[in-house]
């Protein structure tokens, strides 16, 4: 694609920026009372649409659909923001095998992401059918072999763990065949964050070096051999092996509280986007726009649900994200 649709595209990704929300905003979103005050406040701030009324879930939701209305208007080879959809495809995947897997075969009881390649409809009879040749390459092999384990062992991790690998392993490959720096810094990311949770979660709950190998995916900044061994270790293990990479301050999240290293794991992400203010030719200010609206609708979720559950506001703004502007 030419420079040119670039330009224009990130000129107006530049104008909409300035109505994302800036730590200020976010500060008077905390300051609204109850949940009925943050969902007034978000329709003052044009969050949400005629039919969303009154319901924070369906105001939050819209915001969802808005980011792809939005980068499909700008008229860009939407091929670049391919990755970027591979975490919901795989939600819902997991979703019609938990589904097909039990006795009610109905679209039911798992949630499923709309605006996906494959529909959630489709994502159903697909597994249903066990046609996972129409599924693509990157997921087919895992589909396959998750969906066996829960028929057989009933095992819903394994199950989840599976498809989790899949997915940061065709992450990074999109990563690695991107032409745009920030796809690759997005997969590099990403995967290593995972890996990072997994390694925290596994400590946590006394798993074993042999499940880690299976859930962890490999990758550049991160030695996911010596991350096991850490966690095995203990989680000032963990902490150590974190301060000779690039994720040292993830680790003093990790000594610091549950919340404050979830905190970092999204802000980690936003900090690696930050440099996409500064380009003008490229795809990066779309994919970071993206990310940072994503980041934006997730830390307003955070405070409406910390309101509907009578949290202070101090644990609250424990648990806020970073802002992209």
């Amino acid at each position: 694609m030419g420079k040119t649709n670039y330009t224009y595209a990130v000129a107006r990704i530049r104008v909409l920026e300035t109505a994302l929300f800036t730590s200020a905003v976010i500060e008077q979103l905390l300051a609204c009372r109850t949940e009925e005050q943050c969902i007034q406040f978000l329709q003052e701030k044009g969050w949400g649409d005629m039919n969303t009324s009154e319901s924070a879930e369906a105001i939050l939701n819209r915001e969802q659909e808005k980011i792809w209305e939005t980068i499909r208007e700008l008229g860009v080879d939407m091929k670049v923001f391919d990755v970027l959809s591979y975490p919901n495809l795989f939600h819902n995947l997991k979703a019609a095998i938990k589904d097909a897997c039990t006795e009610e075969h109905g679209k039911n009881l798992n949630i499923y992401y709309e605006d996906t390649s494959i529909s959630p409809d489709e994502m159903l009879e697909i597994v249903k059918n066990k046609e996972f040749s129409r599924l693509p390459a990157f997921m087919a092999e895992a589909a396959r072999e998750a969906y066996e384990v829960l028929l057989h062992t009933r095992d819903g991790q394994l199950c989840d763990v599976i498809v989790d690998k899949a997915l940061l392993e065709a992450i990074y490959a999109a990563g690695k065949e991107a032409k745009d720096s920030i796809i690759k810094d997005y997969a590099e990311s990403t995967v290593a964050i995972a890996d990072i949770k997994i390694a925290v979660r596994s400590q946590k709950t006394a798993k074993t070096m042999d499940f880690m190998k299976r859930a962890m995916a490999e990758c550049e900044s991160l030695n996911v051999a010596q991350l096991a061994k850490a966690a095995i270790g203990g989680m000032d293990a963990i902490v150590e092996y974190l301060a000779g990479t690039d994720y040292a301050e993830g680790g003093k999240a990790i000594a610091e509280s549950p919340s404050a290293f979830e905190r970092w794991c999204d802000n980690r992400m936003i900090q690696t986007m930050q440099p996409q203010k500064y380009e003008v030719f490229s795809v990066g200010p779309l994919v970071a726009y993206v990310l940072a609206r994503e980041n934006e609708i997730k830390t307003v979720r955070i405070i409406v649900s910390g309101k509907r559950s009578g949290l202070s506001d101090d644990s609250i703004r424990e648990r806020v994200r970073e802002m992209y502007v």
